[in-house]
């Protein structure tokens, strides 16, 4: 084997293991991935361009959420009615963030978002069971499922679809998924459970990071597919892996692992460009 096809075995490795780590955790606590793989992506590629690397990590957010979004509807864990209504919400943001990113000033952007991400994680480590509210009974908070929950638990529809406008703005502008903010949202002040926050989040994921992957192609800022195939294949694998390792997890662990994210997506943004 000569240097080149080594190299690129390497490379193809690499990102298939990549892909398995971002698939199981993202999926775990149903935010994507995209908060691991775009900062990852830029240490790898300090001379690509902020639009590349969004663009490649809502195609991996994608293929993640579809892999995680079928182990959780076997699970039954997916409130429809919400996830349907909040993931066309989420299309006009995600189309105008996929639009925005070229025009922004990303340092200032990437401050601001830094600090609020550090706040959230903080708030939310310390505090992972929303007031209120016993923590979920049981690693998978059985038997409550997302038909269950929707006929036991009125939330608030106009509060949710305007979350989830922003939810898609900020998932195309970043490339991060929307996870991050859908969940924790979902469940703190829409009133889910954590459970059923993370599957029905992931389900949403599936139409924002479509769209905004479509919306990145069409500007022509998407890179190299051969580097998105390994990725993909491992976040399928470790999407499964996800899903499974979240019926051993209590709810207030996939809480405060998700507090864990936001303040490592904080640190991320607010070192750019130092």
């Amino acid at each position: 084997m000569d240097g080149a096809s080594l190299y690129w075995a390497w490379a193809w490795a690499g990102n298939l293991l990549l892909g398995i780590l971002v698939g199981a955790f993202g999926t775990l606590i149903g935010a994507g991935g995209g908060f691991i793989l775009v900062p990852v992506l830029l240490l790898l590629h300090p001379d690509r361009s902020p639009d590349r690397v969004a663009a490649m990590s809502l195609a991996v957010v994608f293929f993640n959420a579809f892999s995680g979004t079928a182990a959780y509807a076997r699970m039954k864990r997916i409130d429809y009615r919400a996830g349907v209504i909040f993931a066309l919400a989420t299309v006009p943001g995600a189309v105008l963030g996929a639009l925005t990113t070229a025009f922004l000033a990303r340092r200032t952007f990437n401050v601001i978002m830094g600090v609020v991400l550090l706040i959230a994680g903080a708030a939310l480590f310390f505090w992972p069971t929303p007031p209120g509210r016993k923590a979920s009974q049981g690693p998978a908070a059985a038997p409550l499922d997302g038909e269950t929950f929707l006929r036991a638990k009125p939330y608030s529809l106009k509060l949710g679809i305007a979350i989830s406008l922003v939810v898609g703005f900020v998932s195309s502008l970043l490339g991060v998924g929307g996870g991050i903010i859908h969940v924790p949202a979902m469940a703190y002040v829409l009133g889910f459970p954590v459970h059923i926050a993370t599957a029905t989040s992931h389900f949403i994921l599936v139409v924002t990071a479509l769209t905004g992957t479509l919306v990145h192609i069409f500007k022509g800022q998407f890179g190299n597919v051969g580097e998105l195939v390994p990725l993909a294949v491992g976040v399928i694998a470790g999407a499964q892996v996800g899903a499974w390792v979240s019926q051993k997890v209590h709810g207030h662990w996939i809480v405060r692992g998700l507090a864990v994210a936001l303040a490592a997506v904080g640190i991320r943004l607010l070192t750019m460009g130092v």
